[in-house]
């Protein structure tokens, strides 16, 4: 062999060892069919056949290019097919970001992204100022002239106006101007409007929660949205459409400033809806907002004399005229002037009687149930909004009783429903949670023990049927609940013409401590149109909310011990006279 031969086979292997070629580096593979296609292209042309150079020279174009179209089109497959979600094309742009939707406990959405644009323009590639500004603006109306003249009259590129909707990015792209150009951004978007809003919170165009679950649970929605996945809330879109529905007729029936909702799984502490009404307003009144509650707080403490063992069903409480401490004078909304069993004093709403209790029981008794319920702290929820309540500075006689029939606290509605909830779950205190699921890893506490938690669903039920209640019932369904109505603190005074009516639920009543149970909470802010007490502006609507969400929850209509199953009394339990705190 020539040493001048240019194809010199230096790396073709010796003959006679058999499978040499097996070993050969994959680039002396190639070197070798390069050199064996201008071999056949040599002969070709020493054969005078000129026509088989050309067709070979034709094969080789059309195997690359077939080759090259066979490993585009498997990539593509494979990006399209096999890829998790969210890792084709997830971020090409430092304005993108990945975040997951978030949806309801069945899989609804609540939340989502879409693409966006912002226009930026660089003024050194713009040749007529003056027309591509004239022009930007017929195409986009909504920009501002002052900022685009300051844009278009600069020295270096700046952006101009995020947020182009795809549309918008089309009007102007077809002016073909020099110097404009888009980069993409995922926008966050809310299809819903304004359903379950105060909930979900809102997110900024970086991809950063700022309110509600969106800031609460940022870190996890992001690491959803890594993974291709979604992030469920425990919030029920049925339930929650239900809630707003009816907490919005209850208060534009009242005449009322604003309104609270919230229904929760008393067992696992999820809450399957919130609502706070107006929705236009940013404020998320079941969290942030403080109220003195009125009566509600009697439920806590009967419930704190019964785990005591300080009274029973039977126990009796002079309420045949005020109670005086020092210089003040307790009286009840509706006197009855008789002594009072402790049931009675439940079911008649009376001041007089759980005064008389919480200033025997004294301020340690008190201040010890009232921190086991949760109304010393801040409710335990996930949201970042959720605000410490207003609490007594002074624990003596005059501010215990004010505390026994829910005065001289003020707490968040979601306090509340957390407290309402260990009251008849058996007793155990377990966060409110927007997790579906339930929040992980989560310590109950025993706040009364199980004989006492099924002593008031016991007494809770007979308020609805014979109590102050009476308007929350819903035939089959076995309501429980308590009333509250507390007039509102205005300079100085507690003025009756400012007032909040709340009612506290739980259904259904009976049934074992570990049953399936929802608590239902309705307040309504400043009603209006009178009576204004809880009973008449709170009740109703707790009853047509649990009547509504029963077949959604799997709740069966039946008789119990006090009504049938579509709503008629049983003789012996002929109503009290609606006392309405």
């Amino acid at each position: 062999m020539s040493v001048h031969d240019p194809h010199a086979a230096w790396d073709r292997p010796a003959p006679g060892r058999p499978g040499a070629r097996l070993n050969m580096p994959s680039w002396r593979w190639l070197a070798e069919a390069m050199w064996a296609i201008e071999h056949s292209f040599g002969r070709a042309r020493a054969d005078a056949r000129p026509e088989e150079d050309t067709r070979v020279r034709i094969f080789v174009i059309l195997t690359l290019f077939s080759f090259v179209f066979c490993c585009l089109a498997l990539g593509a497959a494979n990006a399209a097919l096999l890829a998790p979600r969210g890792a084709a094309g997830a971020v090409h742009h430092p304005n993108a970001v990945s975040r997951a939707d978030v949806v309801d406990r069945n899989g609804a959405l609540l939340a989502t992204n879409i693409t966006h644009y912002g226009l930026y323009i660089d003024p050194r590639e713009v040749w007529d100022r003056r027309a591509a500004a004239a022009q930007i603006k017929r195409a986009l109306p909504r920009v501002s002239m002052a900022k685009l003249n300051k844009v278009l009259n600069g020295e270096r590129r700046l952006i101009v106006l995020p947020g182009l909707t795809p549309q918008e990015k089309a009007a102007i792209h077809a002016l073909a101007l020099g110097g404009v150009t888009f980069e993409p951004e995922d926008r966050r978007v809310y299809p819903l409007g304004g359903s379950a809003s105060h909930v979900l919170g809102l997110a900024d165009t970086g991809g950063q929660g700022i309110s509600g679950a969106e800031l609460a649970f940022n870190a996890d929605i992001r690491a959803a949205g890594e993974q291709g996945q979604d992030f469920p809330l425990s919030i029920d879109l049925r339930v929650q459409g239900v809630l707003e529905n009816e907490l919005a007729a209850a208060a534009l029936q009242a005449q009322a400033k604003g309104a609270v909702g919230i229904i929760a799984d008393v067992q696992t502490g999820e809450v399957l809806g919130m609502a706070s009404w107006p929705t236009d307003q940013s404020l998320n009144r079941a969290v942030s907002a403080h109220y003195e509650m009125g009566s509600v707080f009697k439920t806590f403490t009967v419930a704190a004399g019964i785990d005591t063992g300080r009274a029973d069903m039977e126990t009796k409480f002079d309420a045949s005229q005020a109670f005086m401490i020092g210089n003040r004078r307790i009286t009840d909304f509706h006197a009855t002037n008789q002594i009072l069993t402790l049931e009675e004093v439940f079911l008649h709403s009376s001041n007089i009687g759980t005064s008389r209790l919480a200033v025997e029981m004294g301020p340690n008794v008190m201040r010890d149930y009232f921190t086991r319920f949760g109304l010393l702290d801040a409710a335990p929820i996930e949201l970042h909004e959720s605000a410490k309540p207003r609490r007594p500075r002074k624990w003596d006689d005059s501010t215990l009783a004010s505390l026994s029939f829910g005065y001289g606290i003020m707490i968040t509605p979601a306090q509340m429903s957390a407290a309402m909830g260990a009251l008849t779950n058996g007793g155990r205190f377990i966060p409110l949670t927007l997790r579906k699921g339930g929040r992980p890893g989560v310590e109950t506490r025993q706040v009364v023990s199980p004989e006492t938690s099924t002593t008031l669903l016991d007494l809770l039920r007979r308020n609805v049927v014979r109590g102050s209640g009476g308007f929350a019932e819903a035939p089959g369904l076995r309501v429980g609940g308590k009333t509250g109505s507390a007039n509102k603190l205005v300079n100085g005074r507690y003025d009756p013409t400012h007032a909040v009516g709340t009612f506290a639920a739980v259904f259904p009543a009976d049934g074992p401590l570990n049953a399936r149970r929802y608590s239902i909470l309705v307040l309504i802010d400043e009603p209006g149109a009178y009576p204004r007490t809880g009973g008449y502006v709170a009740a109703p609507a707790v009853g047509r909310i649990a009547d509504r969400i029963a077949p959604f929850l799997g709740v069966e209509r039946r008789a119990d011990q006090y009504r049938t199953a579509t709503g008629e009394k049983v003789p012996l339990f002929a109503p009290i006279e609606e006392e309405g705190r």
